[in-house]
């Protein structure tokens, strides 16, 4: 749903990075309309004006380890 929010932090991550490096953005129609220093902030303070899943929230990070999730499982498949 957030499909072209996310392809913009992609795309512009290396300007972002210079802009807001570590900083939680929020991306909403291909722009960045908040930068925060905790999630939690961006989340609370962005809700006040946008509805709930209409923007996006990614750290503002140098890699892929901003944007790369790692899942451990004791779940064994047979």
């Amino acid at each position: 749903m957030l499909e072209k929010e996310f392809k913009y932090y992609l795309d512009n991550q290396d300007e972002l990075v210079k802009k807001y490096d570590g900083k939680f953005i929020v991306i909403k129609s291909q722009t960045v309309i908040g930068a925060y220093n905790t999630e939690m902030d961006a989340y609370n303070e962005t809700l006040k004006k946008h509805k709930l899943g209409t923007f996006l929230i990614q750290h503002c990070m140098p890699g892929e380890e901003s944007h790369t999730a790692t899942f451990h499982s004791r779940v064994v498949f047979n």
